[in-house]
């Protein structure tokens, strides 16, 4: 009987110690969840899983939570209304991105011999050129819990979200006049609520004028 009671003590304390180790991390001081705060805007996390252009969940996403400054979601929270009354619903891609997601992103990009996604997210332009054109960088705003990649659910803007092509330019002219609509509504509403966009891609939004943010590496989970 001893012995029994002693295995299911020890069974317990296993589960216990699963348990903790997969509980869910606390965002980093000074961050929140977005679906605490803005539980309205929908999150469909690429790099989390295998729809992003290495074609797998990249390090530092254990889970697919939007994680940002509170001061960042709390603007969003004001885009989100906003954008309620103009019948749009907001969807993000990336918010915070670990310092070692950054990191693998630059071993991908050195990996001339893994083309999977080419056709799909980079069909006109050399890997390792990614950098050097602006479309991944090295020191991310992401890092900083201070930009976001976002869009309107089920709206077209030209192009899908990290199509690295001169049609995801924000201005590209030759997209229809729907895309051209939704992207100018999409950069008025985040820009008048403090959002600078990277000109490249239409989808990037940084929050301007925080000051003392540092880049961070705390895993997503």
């Amino acid at each position: 009987m001893n012995a029994i009671r002693g295995a299911v003590v020890t069974l317990k304390a296993l589960c216990a110690a699963a348990f903790a180790s997969t509980a869910r991390a606390e965002p980093p001081p000074g961050f929140v969840r977005l679906a605490d705060v803005v539980p309205a805007i929908a999150e469909d996390m690429r790099y989390a899983g295998r729809e992003n252009f290495t074609g797998r969940p990249v390090p530092g996403y254990r889970a697919p939570q939007c994680w940002l400054r509170r001061e960042v979601a709390e603007a969003l929270a004001s885009v989100a209304e906003e954008a309620h009354g103009l019948g749009y619903q907001l969807i993000v891609y990336d918010c915070y991105r670990p310092q070692r997601a950054t990191r693998a992103f630059i071993s991908w990009a050195a990996d001339a011999s893994d083309q999977t996604m080419k056709a799909d997210y980079y069909p006109h332009i050399d890997k390792q050129e990614l950098f050097a054109q602006g479309y991944i960088a090295k020191e991310s705003t992401h890092s900083l819990g201070i930009a976001v990649d976002i869009a309107f659910v089920d709206h077209d803007f030209g192009t899908p979200f990290d199509l690295f092509d001169k049609a995801s330019a924000t201005d590209y002219p030759a997209i229809s006049p729907e895309a051209r609509a939704n992207r100018d509504a999409l950069f008025a509403l985040m820009t008048k609520h403090g959002f600078e966009n990277l000109p490249q891609e239409w989808w990037h939004f940084a929050y301007r004028g925080l000051k003392d943010v540092k880049p961070s590496d705390v895993e997503i989970r």
